[in-house]
């Protein structure tokens, strides 16, 4: 992987920290690792090419022995063998150089799809911090454009650089066996080229990389300022977002049209080079025709090889571009599949068995000990020890957290906004990586599937019937087993009661579905998961009044019998709770049930009072709606 990271200006104070490029070596390893289960048509496409190639150069000299038969006055007659010679060589060479040309494809189509397939299987595994850092615009750059870079390369210039690159190579062989000085009068252009071919890669490949990285960030402007055209627009802000756009765009239009400018310069050298060589073959011909040493024909056919090496050296410099263009974005991709095969608990998450307790005790305010762990610690707990996690460096969220998750108990977690909430929540989840310290969860089940599951209020409904939105959670699951998920969490009555029921198509395009509904499909994900450990983020928070108290009926049957974090959007949930856990300013700093911090009169009872509405009889849950606490960022 490369040491460079790379980093963008997000026109404000944002600097994003780019995925991972790969270097040139691991890109040309990747390759090979790709390519390798497809030896066989690899080899088989060499050796048609080559002989469709080799076929082909046998037109030049046919049309100079009919040169010499013409300058020595034979007759007509002698003109039909090589006449039909050359007709039977314009067969069999497209018959071999399409055969070839569709194995070349076929092996290229084949290696994109491995490469799409890994690169879409390391993406979602990359870290969730990972992709904030580097913005939803460059992972998007790189599943779009860059793979479709890649994927025209393969379908259009691979096929055309093999045959270049061949009738290259044979060309001057065959120019050889003419004779050897023919030769060394077509290698006079070579030094040109190779000298034009230098000068465009240096150029082009920093070129190309800087204009990916410029695409990149003008999308992730245009996804910024889309996604949140609501707020741009209550704040009157749309002349400075166009004016990012501008920016963000220009620098994009700026780097393409440099690209021109340089493909221009290019194709200048190229053409000094073609006279340069052509005026040298001609000249070795006239002298060698004019001491006896080759025929006319044989001249002729010097001549004609190094025109035909126009079209081939010309296609193969050309597609340097294209082959630049793609490099740059098959850098990109195999940076991103470079990452790790997915699988293991990200660093920091243990999943071992006997965690150590490290809770933060009893009721009230925490005075800053914790209080020492007990000798033995129940099979299946979650603990989190010692836990320091920082989104940017020097800003802790999260500062030596410590808790413990007794099997089957069901915690909520409280406190004002900022405090860490859902920090904590997605390092237990594994989402993050803690910067220091540990998160323990319970072993892998002996039937295999996840230990942890997160529910958070950001539900994603995927377009397509509902029942295979629901087999997420578990691909085997018969319709008995979805209609029983979903009557756990109370969503069987409207499921049922869609036009298609279980195979009504929702989605994009599809059935509607309410906040309440998404929430309720996922709570029943969950369910069809059973994970020994749940984590919900705020999974009621999208419902409303009208649907808080079934959403948290719901979430209540999906998390039963598991050990259970629950970010507490409505105090009720905390109150019917086993424990509650209070967070401040990244520290836990109370934790006990609603009666005994009430009564402590600290953090959580100031919460309970200002939600509550009331300071009398602080300790019952109130019988109407009333606005929830902030969310946790």
């Amino acid at each position: 992987m490369s040491a460079e990271a790379a980093t963008v200006t997000d026109g404000t104070t944002t600097t994003r920290e780019l995925l991972p490029t790969a270097t040139p070596a691991r890109t040309r390893a990747a390759l090979r690792e790709l390519v390798r289960p497809h030896r066989r048509t690899a080899l088989a496409c060499l050796a048609t090419m080559v002989a469709a190639t080799a076929v082909g150069l046998l037109v030049q000299p046919l049309l100079g022995h009919m040169v010499d038969l013409v300058a020595g006055h034979r007759p007509p007659g002698d003109l039909t063998l090589p006449a039909v010679l050359l007709v039977v060589v314009a067969l069999v060479q497209g018959g071999a150089t399409a055969l070839g040309l569709s194995l070349v494809s076929q092996l290229g189509e084949s290696v994109l799809a491995r490469l799409r397939e890994r690169f879409v299987d390391r993406a979602l595994r990359l870290p969730l911090e990972q992709v904030e850092k580097a913005g939803t615009g460059d992972l998007s750059a790189r599943v779009t454009r860059d793979v479709a870079r890649v994927g025209e390369a393969v379908r259009s210039a691979l096929p055309e650089l093999v045959r270049s690159v061949l009738a290259i190579v044979l060309t001057l062989v065959a120019m050889a066996a003419l004779d050897w000085r023919f030769l060394l009068a077509a290698l006079i252009a070579v030094p040109v080229q190779a000298h034009t071919a230098r000068w465009y890669v240096r150029n082009a490949v920093p070129l190309y990389a800087r204009e990916r990285i410029a695409t990149g960030a003008q999308q992730q402007q245009l996804l910024d300022t889309i996604a949140g055209a609501g707020t741009v627009r209550a704040y009157r802000l749309e002349e400075e977002h166009t004016a990012h756009v501008t920016e963000r765009s220009s620098a994009a239009v700026g780097m393409t049209m440099r690209g021109v400018e340089l493909v221009l310069r290019f194709y200048n050298r190229l053409h000094v080079a073609e006279y340069t060589g052509l005026a040298a073959v001609l000249v070795t011909g006239f002298f060698l025709v004019r001491a006896g040493s080759v025929s006319i024909g044989t001249a002729t056919a010097a001549a004609l090889y190094f025109h035909s090496l126009f079209s081939p050296v010309n296609s193969a410099l050309v597609l340097l571009d294209d082959a630049q263009t793609a490099t740059a974005a098959l850098n990109r991709l195999v940076g991103v599949t470079d990452g790790p095969a997915g699988g293991p608990a990200p660093a920091g998450v243990d999943s071992g068995t006997d965690p150590t307790d490290t809770d933060t005790g009893s009721a009230g305010r925490n005075t800053g000990s914790e209080p020492s762990a007990p000798d033995t610690e129940p099979s299946g707990a979650v603990a989190v020890v010692g836990v320091h996690h920082a989104y940017e460096p020097g800003r802790p969220v999260l500062r030596d957290v410590h808790l413990t998750l007794r099997p089957g108990e069901r915690v909520a977690l409280v406190g004002p906004s900022g405090a860490g909430k859902t920090t904590l929540a997605k390092l237990i989840a594994g989402v993050h990586r803690p910067a220091s310290g540990s998160v323990r969860l319970p072993g892998t089940r002996a039937t295999g599937g996840l230990s942890v599951a997160l529910v958070t209020q950001e539900t994603h409904v995927f377009a397509g019937p509902l029942a295979a939105d629901l087999r997420l959670a578990r691909d085997t699951a018969d319709d008995d087993e979805l209609r029983a998920a979903l009557a756990t969490v109370d969503a069987l009555d409207w499921v049922e009661a869609l036009p298609d029921g279980l195979a009504t198509v929702v989605g994009e395009g599809g059935h509607r579905l309410t906040p309440a509904q998404v929430q309720q499909l996922a709570l029943a994900r969950l369910v069809l998961a059973d994970p020994p450990v749940a984590v919900l983020d705020e999974a009621t928070a999208e419902a409303g009044s009208t649907g808080a108290r079934l959403l948290e009926r719901a979430a209540a049957r999906a998390i039963e019998g598991r050990t259970a974090l629950v970010v507490a959007h409505r105090l009720t949930q905390a109150a019917a709770a086993d424990r509650i856990v209070v967070m401040e300013d990244g520290r836990i700093v109370e934790s006990g049930h609603h009666d005994e911090l009430c009564a402590a009169g600290g953090t959580y009872a100031s919460l309970w009072q200002a939600w509550s509405g009331t300071r009398a009889h602080a300790d019952h849950p109130p019988h109407t709606n009333t606005a929830p606490t902030p969310k946790d960022h």
